[in-house]
């Protein structure tokens, strides 16, 4: 089974952020509660954010993974600017040998201003996503994980989505039906596309529910919910909580 077949499977077809907002820190404990609630109300995977110069998502997602029992996590999205290509790689085998079939790599270029938080010229996005990617798979200088694991991009524009289409599969955000099925079209059969769906919070269930079908029949394999409010956790997981059985029925 390749690595996009085993990560349809492991991903399944609807799943949420960790609702961490970019404004402050969430205390893991608060967090770990938070994925065991997810998992228990049947969402099968968690995606985690990392704004450059705070968390690590890293890290984050190794104390997540090991809080539950069979959710796959995802990096929605890892930073280019925030590490090396080769330590990225090195962070992900570690995850995905550690905890197989349950963690797929999301990657982004981001904004200019994180490259200049970090002294780096943001550059042209697509070209410096495939330097990053290329850098990647350079042999490593000393011994590492070799596991394997689905690397897809943050894909809006069209040069970024022509060049998912050579990785594992694209995570466009924030993006009609009809983007899901030009999505579709560019990346072929074969890749895997994740989709971000934005909802407000006094969205009803039915309309969140059907959304997520649109983009499902649109070619998406995995569509995940963006959190509602982003400043207030408790709230956040308490509301996909309640929407879970409309969701995942």
């Amino acid at each position: 089974m390749s690595v996009v077949d085993r990560a349809r499977r492991a991903l399944g077809q609807v799943g949420t952020y960790v609702p961490v907002p970019f404004t402050r820190w969430i205390p893991i404990d608060e967090q770990r509660k938070a994925v065991r609630r997810l998992e228990a109300a049947g969402y099968g995977t968690t995606w985690c954010n990392e704004p450059v110069g705070g968390k690590d998502v890293f890290a984050q997602l190794a104390v997540l993974m090991e809080a539950t029992e069979r959710m796959t996590f995802g990096t929605g999205i890892a930073n280019v600017w925030a590490r090396a290509a080769q330590t990225a790689h090195g962070a992900a085998a570690v995850l995905a040998e550690a905890y197989p079939d349950r963690f797929v790599l999301g990657l982004g270029v981001g904004y200019r201003e994180q490259a200049a938080a970090v002294g780096r010229d943001f550059g042209r996005p697509a070209g410096t996503m495939r330097a990053y990617l290329d850098a990647m798979a350079e042999p490593p200088q000393m011994p590492g994980p070799d596991a394997s694991y689905p690397r897809i991009i943050g894909a809006n524009g069209p040069k970024m989505m022509a060049l998912a289409a050579t990785t594992d599969g694209a995570f466009p955000a924030h993006q009609p039906p009809e983007f899901t099925a030009d999505a579709r079209r560019t990346l072929g059969p074969d890749k895997l596309l994740v989709m971000g769906l934005s909802h407000n919070a006094d969205d009803e269930p039915a309309a969140i529910a059907a959304q997520v079908k649109a983009h499902l029949a649109a070619g998406a394999d995995h569509v995940t919910l963006f959190p509602a409010t982003g400043d207030d956790f408790t709230a956040d997981v308490d509301r996909l909580v309640d929407l879970a059985p409309a969701l995942l029925s």
